[in-house]
């Protein structure tokens, strides 16, 4: 038996930084894992597919960037195995890294499926039983499969089973417009595979501000991504040469599409299921273990953290959900708070982190709202970059003049958003955005320059027409 202070069940990006701050704090830990340190993100998720992006961009640097720069590549070729071989070793070294973070902390790792036998009781399929006084729950979630005829077949992969493939398939269907279905799609037709995305809502990642969400149905149409918007599937059936899926368009009418596999891309659902939260007298939804701003569940010595806990299916707010779970624990009283960064690794690149326009226009009114756009292509580091695409955005309140949100499309977006984040949760004003000192030349100072077009104290952009002039 292995008596502790804290059991967490899940080493994930929400479960072993609980662990970690637990045991900072002088409390015994135990992590209860059973695969693999690093849950979902570290293993099938972020870590991997965005490993898959890099080589991705690669292959585009050598087909079309590294001409422009005067650098002549001959005969580009994607050698699939050494992008599954890279993938492999960052995370193997990740993974590796967490193990090592934990024993470090003195965190004790228990192999095996744990499962709630009592309040305090964890016990595993691997014959252990663990005590604990708090427990946290951080168990993650796992794809969703809509109740489409023939989704079970071979040939229709999650995400998980599409980083285990050893061949790019030539044709590949997207079902889902979201942030995995586009990173998918944007990766694999850098790699040489024609992409179908069947979408059942009007946009791609359509939660994103609809500026950004039209700039990626743009640079996907001329990387010749077809895109069904509006399209809802209705069957799955498999051809001689691959599979057919079925589905009625924007207008109603019947189509199909035909590929050598289907990634199922529809979203996520919280695992909830046989962990024994009845016996622990944990209260469990479908799709989410409710839990406090605390990460309290209704048992209040239990914690539920990331994507197991329903409020983001995100990596970074996971990791900061377990470390306020435990200083909770620790008899602190701290919420979960802060801009949340919103970040997709297509190409061209999306981050946003506040408001969008649609949603600033709603809360505060359309007289209120204050909007600034400044593009790449009016920026001297992008031209280097041989890529021009996307824009900054800034999104304001006028009575305050505070800055509500950022939107970036682009090369570098996700780096760039980091500036936004810290604006929002400082407060800023958007006069403090625009009359600071950019590095010059960057893609960030495209920050700068946004806010000043929303203030109509643009530089590098031109000025707009008075109302009524030719």
């Amino acid at each position: 038996m292995i008596e502790v202070d804290v059991a967490v069940l899940g080493g994930g990006p929400g479960g072993y930084p609980a662990a970690i701050r637990a045991a900072q704090m002088g409390m015994r830990v135990a992590v209860i894992e059973q695969g693999r340190l690093g849950g979902t993100c570290l293993n099938v998720g972020c870590i991997p597919t965005k490993a898959w992006v890099q080589s991705a961009h690669a292959m585009k640097d050598a087909h079309e960037t590294f001409a422009k720069l005067g650098v002549n590549v001959s005969s580009v070729e994607l050698d699939f195995t050494q992008v599954q071989a890279n993938k492999t070793d960052i995370v193997d070294r990740m993974v590796s890294g967490v193990g090592g973070l934990l024993k470090a902390n003195g965190v004790t790792v228990v192999e095996g499926r744990g499962t709630f036998t009592d309040p305090h009781t964890i016990t595993t399929d691997t014959g252990e039983t663990i005590t604990f006084a708090h427990a946290v729950i951080a168990t993650g979630s796992s794809p969703a499969r809509p109740p489409v005829e023939g989704i079970d077949s071979a040939r229709c992969v999650d995400s998980t089973g599409l980083l285990a493939i050893d061949a790019v398939p030539p044709r590949l269907i997207v079902l889902g417009g979201g942030v995995i279905g586009v990173e998918f799609a944007s990766a694999f037709s850098h790699f040489g595979s024609d992409v179908v995305i069947v979408e059942m809502l009007d946009h791609l990642v359509a939660a994103e501000d609809i500026d950004a969400c039209v700039e990626l149905e743009r640079a996907f149409k001329k990387q010749k991504i077809a895109q069904h918007l509006g399209a809802v599937a209705t069957k799955i059936e498999e051809a001689a040469n691959g599979v057919i899926l079925h589905f009625t368009d924007a207008t109603g009418a019947a189509q199909s599409v035909e590929g050598d596999l289907v990634l199922v891309a529809t979203g996520r659902r919280a695992n909830v299921e046989g962990l024994g939260l009845e016996a622990a007298g944990v209260t469990a939804e479908r799709n989410r273990i409710p839990a406090d701003e605390y990460r309290r569940t209704n048992v209040p010595h239990i914690y539920a953290v990331g994507d197991v806990a329903g409020y983001w299916q995100l990596a970074h707010t996971a990791f900061r959900e377990g470390e306020v779970a435990a200083e909770n624990i620790a008899g602190h009283a701290i919420t979960v708070q802060g801009a949340v960064p919103r970040c997709i690794y297509t190409d061209p690149e999306i981050a946003a982190v506040g408001l969008t326009e649609a949603q600033a226009r709603a809360q505060y009114g359309d007289d209120k709202i204050r909007v600034g756009k400044f593009p790449f292509s009016a920026l001297a580091r992008a031209a280097m970059f041989a890529d021009r695409t996307g824009f900054v955005k800034t999104i304001h309140e006028t009575s305050l003049d505070e800055l509500l949100g950022v939107v970036v499309v682009g090369i570098s977006a996700t780096e760039i958003i980091n500036a936004g984040v810290v604006g929002i949760d400082s407060e800023a004003r958007i006069d403090t955005i625009a009359d600071s000192i950019a590095a010059h030349p960057t893609l960030a100072e495209a920050l700068k320059e946004a806010a000043l077009v929303s203030l109509d104290r643009p530089i590098h952009w031109p000025p707009k027409k008075p109302t009524g002039t030719a």
